[in-house]
């Protein structure tokens, strides 16, 4: 009886994250006064947008590594493949095609080198992926501001600056909707990019397979002990590095099917909120920094995208004010992150108490007999 309340109660502290956010949707729904198919319709929107990039987090938490917040570097990578097949002028998905194709070299030199960073930084990497995302973000923005058009020829002058180099602040994206229009359902009111769905069950299955390889349960070995995985024979520092280049190329392929939904890019800030809204999905999910699945990736970005779309309408008819709105988001965005780390420390706290009754009440059985 006791056993079944320590895994009822582990049950609930893990879920209580979830359900938290649930109810504050559930409020905020009759408060926003959408129609039930306009958020439906825009739920799935957001699931096509940013699904991938949610999952392209999962093999480093895997690895023991947390979150990756140097996914950032993916998603630089991702939209430096935009901004040259935008210039040659390919359309639809064999434009998005041979943009991934650009990317992916680009991302695996970068996800190399944050591996290696993250090896000199065990037990501080989310910290210190972020400070990476920021360093690399220079050199991103020092390669399209002054060697694009001056040393890298660009065929497309109106993608310059009128200095004559340097790529514009937006661009409008020729590959716009070049997934979603593959195949496209309509059910009730509501548009299935059922195409782009696809792309998105394929990486499920992508990492439901690779968990069943040798090098995932490597992974899986180092993210449970990175002493014990090293006295079995096991690299490890070689897979946490090939732990962080996978993701990052993930988080490239993700943000190239982010923006062909959206369909222009924000050339210079267009990646800068990739890591965090990922996280705070996947956080929203149930997942810790410690253990994330496909479900907790799913479901968190559903819920934290119905509450994104929500509070701001809801807070501008509790307050009257649209500004208010925008705080809303503003501080949900910023502060589902923090509120999900603290909630996860205190689960970890209540685990380690609930282990800790467990194992007494089964070191007093043979005494009570």
């Amino acid at each position: 009886m006791n056993y079944d309340k320590n895994k009822l109660g582990k049950m609930m502290t893990g879920s209580v994250v979830p359900l938290m956010f649930l109810i504050i949707s559930v409020i905020a729904i009759p408060l926003s006064q959408f129609t039930g198919v306009y958020l439906m319709d825009q739920i799935v929107t957001r699931l096509v947008r940013n699904s991938f990039l949610v999952l392209s987090l999962l093999l480093p938490i895997m690895a023991g590594m947390g979150i990756n917040f140097g996914m950032v570097l993916g998603a630089m990578a991702g939209q430096i493949g935009l901004v040259f097949i935008t210039d040659w002028g390919i359309k639809g998905a064999p434009g998005l095609l041979l943009a991934a194709v650009v990317a992916t070299p680009i991302a695996i030199i970068l996800g190399y080198f944050a591996g290696i960073v993250l090896n000199r930084a065990k037990g501080r990497e989310m910290i210190t992926s972020m400070m990476l995302s920021l360093f690399i973000a220079g050199i991103y923005q020092f390669f399209l501001l002054y060697l694009c058009g001056s040393i890298i020829p660009f065929k497309s002058a109106g993608m310059l600056l009128s200095r004559g180099y340097g790529v514009r602040n937006a661009l409008d994206l020729g590959v716009a909707k070049g997934f979603d229009n593959l195949l496209k359902i309509n059910i009730g009111g509501v548009g299935i990019p059922v195409g782009t769905f696809l792309i998105i069950a394929l990486i499920c299955f992508f990492t439901i397979w690779f968990r069943n390889t040798k090098l995932g349960h490597d992974m899986r070995a180092v993210g449970l002990g990175m002493g014990v995985s090293d006295s079995a024979g096991i690299a490890v520092e070689k897979t946490r590095i090939q732990s962080i280049v996978i993701s990052t190329v993930l988080a490239c392929y993700g943000q190239i099917i982010y923006l062909q939904n959206i369909g222009t890019l924000n050339t210079y800030n267009g990646a800068d909120q990739a890591a965090l809204f990922a996280a705070a999905a996947l956080l929203v999910g149930g997942a810790t920094v410690a253990r994330a699945t496909i479900p907790n990736a799913i479901i968190g970005t559903a819920l934290f995208h119905l509450m994104f779309i929500v509070m701001p309408m809801a807070g501008k008819y509790i307050t009257g004010q649209a500004m208010i709105g925008e705080y809303f988001r503003m501080f949900i965005s910023y502060g589902v992150v923090t509120l999900a780390l603290i909630l996860h420390s205190w689960k970890r706290q209540k685990d380690k108490d609930m282990d800790r009754l467990s194992f007494r009440i089964d070191a007093a059985k043979p005494a009570s007999k």
